[in-house]
């Protein structure tokens, strides 16, 4: 097999990658429909920029696009179920006498009630902590100290 026939199938590939991240929005899918052709300008932006960002990323690695671009999702999936944490420790620890109700959060997060009463813990809370500079309000808080001395 010839470079250049390698090089057009990354190419395609990087393209159909890029594509699938940033799809073109569909007829009737923007909102005010006088936009729809800014918006699909912008996703075809997105798509360019993506292209040479994976296509420079895998020629530097000498590695495969669509799993440079999986390792990179799921980096960013990582990174949004952390905020979640700390945005969850924050709505019952952080939040005045009232914390958030746990269904509200709950409903807000995917998440059910008891998964919203583990999904944080006290790194979360440190990380709150220093993110607004104050302690806990809760008198409950599962607070560092706490744990601490209750282990």
């Amino acid at each position: 097999m010839s470079a250049e026939c390698c090089d057009h199938r990354n190419m395609e590939l990087i393209g159909d990658i890029a594509a699938v991240r940033y799809p073109l929005p569909l007829p009737g899918s923007v909102t005010p429909a006088d936009l729809y052709f800014d918006a699909c300008e912008q996703a075809e932006h997105l798509r360019t920029e993506e292209a040479e960002r994976l296509e420079a990323a895998s020629d530097g690695l000498d590695a495969d696009p669509l799993l440079l671009t999986l390792e990179d999702a799921k980096a960013r999936k990582d990174a949004a179920d952390a905020e979640i944490r700390r945005l969850l420790a924050y709505g019952r620890e952080f939040h005045g006498a009232r914390p958030y109700r746990l269904e509200a959060l709950a409903q807000a997060s995917g998440m059910t009630v008891s998964g919203i009463r583990t999904a944080y813990g006290s790194d979360e809370i440190k990380d709150v902590e220093h993110a607004v500079r104050r302690e806990p309000n809760r008198r409950t808080a599962k607070s560092p100290n706490k744990e601490a001395h209750d282990g």
